[in-house]
């Protein structure tokens, strides 16, 4: 019994020592040393004139909404909503609430022949038109600014529509 237990020990600190050989002391593509001076010391912004802040938190920090409103980003509910609806024909690839991206593949609309693909951007909390930017697509290239220009009015209009059945609730 004695025997197993040494044997198990001796497997395993050589695993452990197989392992941190294999790194060649870098993580993340630097080294122990950069990684420490890469880091912010609270001693050099006190001397820089930089306000020096607590890092410490703890669970309760989780229920708090300290978030920097300066990096929160938001994007319009009725655009967003209105922008899946009004290209429902094509497959969602990719998205991104909260930077207000949403990558569609290439699909058919019904009735057409032609195969669209799109890139929608969501910039800006407002119903505007402004918040919105679509980048259309086809196999061969990009499209018309007229046909790119009706995606937008199309997904503007729903948008609306959507916000106008919400405010009647």
């Amino acid at each position: 019994m004695r025997a197993k237990t040494v044997r198990n020990w001796v497997v395993g600190m050589t695993l452990a020592g197989v392992l941190a050989g294999c790194g060649n002391g870098t993580l993340f593509g630097q080294t122990r040393a950069e990684r420490i001076a890469a880091q912010d010391n609270p001693a050099d912004r006190a001397s820089e004139g930089r306000q020096v802040t607590s890092q410490q938190s703890s669970v309760f920090d989780l229920f708090n909404n300290r978030d920097d409103p300066n990096v929160t980003l938001e994007v319009n509910r009725y655009l967003w909503a209105a922008s899946l609806d009004v290209l429902s024909f094509m497959p969602v690839q990719n998205a991104d609430p909260f930077s207000g991206v949403i990558q569609f593949g290439y699909g058919t609309p019904p009735g057409g022949g032609r195969a669209y693909q799109a890139t929608v951007y969501v910039q800006d909390p407002a119903l505007d038109a402004r918040s919105l930017n679509v980048a259309l697509r086809t196999r061969g290239g990009t499209v018309n600014r007229e046909t790119q220009r009706a995606i937008e009015d199309a997904i503007l209009t729903r948008a609306r529509q959507l916000r106008i059945r919400d405010s009647n609730l």
